[in-house]
């Protein structure tokens, strides 16, 4: 066998990777599964963004190569639906750059601003590709565990200096994926603040900036001063609009930054298909009038889990953004432990926290991917899970 690269070898397993043959077997044999892993909802795109695909599509023109620049009109509809958004004016062609998704452009930022010896911030329990674009770049990540008594939120004034030295980049990521953690206003100044004092760059992951509920509204870490100098903020049509597998989203900061991702990403793709692109124009456009409804299905979701785990003694608590619900393992036993017999013996999939990094251990997520009825059902199997363990103890 060829040898592989060493940094090969520092990637953990991805979570979830057994999952689809064990439900494939427990299928086989009738059992109903509700899949609740992955953050990858039932819903429809809005119809607008499926009419502006088909009708995209026939036009042989969005069948060339977009190249970085993509679709102008997409840009120009970023910028303005920031603006709109946030507050926040940014020129379209020089601090906006479309992504095949925000995972891609989050595992290819490490690539413009880590080699050996430098380090980045990498959150624990949090997401792949953090972890993953700063071992592809050669980097060394700091993990940092993020713990219920701290709000879930990375401390950065506890990062010892010699770390904080070598920084490169700081991954953060409110409203919080898997923990469901919000970030206040003044914690993002700090963060800012931090980072500037350090010469690191600020990835600022905003993929569920638009999913939250009770009047909460996630704000962008652009409008906080200074930020434009170190921050760059990743959105995604993903969540928002039940475009997961459709790959877009953006890139927006400095006019340094977005360019040299662009520079990167010019060296591994040539865009995201145009047609998509015209897809994305229509989501943007169809926001005020579609988003609302697709957050209220999330937060009846959202409601019928909270109400049924606590039903069944279950505690958790009710998140105010994300699709995920953040739940402490019942029983103490390990979650990855708890995660395989909810599958196998009660044909629920979850997310041991764990899977996400050792500082998820004690938690499982749980996806609102499924409609209240299913959700309730699961509730109801998952504190079934619980009753067995304690019986078998």
């Amino acid at each position: 066998m060829i040898e592989l690269a060493s940094r090969f070898n520092d990637f953990p397993p991805y979570p979830l990777v057994e999952v689809p043959r064990i439900k494939r077997e427990l299928k086989a044999k009738g059992v109903d599964v509700i899949d609740l892993g992955a953050g990858d909802a039932d819903l429809p795109a809005p119809p607008a963004v499926i009419e502006a695909l088909a009708e995209a599509a026939r036009n042989p023109a969005m069948s060339r190569y977009p190249f970085q620049l993509g679709l102008p009109d997409l840009r120009e509809e970023i910028a303005s639906w920031m603006k709109g958004r946030f507050g926040v004016g940014l020129d379209p062609y020089r601090e906006i750059l479309p992504l095949i998704g925000s995972k891609e452009g989050i595992a290819h930022l490490a690539l413009a601003y880590v080699e050996s010896g430098d380090a980045t911030i990498v959150p624990d329990p949090g997401y792949a590709p953090y972890l993953g674009g700063t071992l592809l770049a050669g980097g060394t990540p700091h993990i940092v565990p993020i713990r219920p008594e701290n709000e879930f939120l990375v401390d950065l004034e506890a990062i010892p200096s010699e770390v904080a030295a070598r920084t490169r980049i700081v991954y953060l990521n409110y409203p919080n994926n898997p923990t469901a953690a919000i970030a206040p206003r003044d914690y993002m100044e700090r963060c800012v603040a931090w980072c500037r004092a350090h010469g690191a760059i600020l990835a600022w992951d905003n993929a569920y900036s638009e999913l939250a509920f009770d009047d909460y509204r996630p704000p962008s870490i652009l409008e906080i001063d200074g930020a434009m100098e170190v921050a760059v903020e990743f959105h995604s049509f993903s969540k928002t609009y039940n475009m997961t597998g459709w790959r877009l989203g953006w890139a927006a900061g400095g006019v340094d930054a977005i360019a040299a991702l662009a520079r990167v990403k010019s060296f591994v793709d040539t865009g995201a298909f145009l047609a998509v692109q015209a897809a994305g124009v229509a989501a943007l456009r169809a926001h005020a009038s579609w988003v609302p409804g697709n957050v209220r299905a999330f937060r009846e979701r959202r409601d019928a889990l909270v109400r049924a785990l606590r039903a069944h003694g279950l505690a958790v608590d009710a998140p105010r953004a994300s699709m995920y619900v953040w739940m402490p393992v019942p029983g103490g036993e390990p979650s990855a432990d708890y995660a395989h017999r909810a599958l196998v013996e009660q044909g629920v999939v979850i997310m041991p926290g764990s899977a996400l990094g050792a500082g998820g251990e004690g938690f499982v997520r749980i996806a609102l991917t499924t409609g209240a009825e299913r959700l309730e059902l699961a509730a109801s199997r998952l504190a079934e899970c619980r009753v067995q363990e304690r019986t078998a103890v």
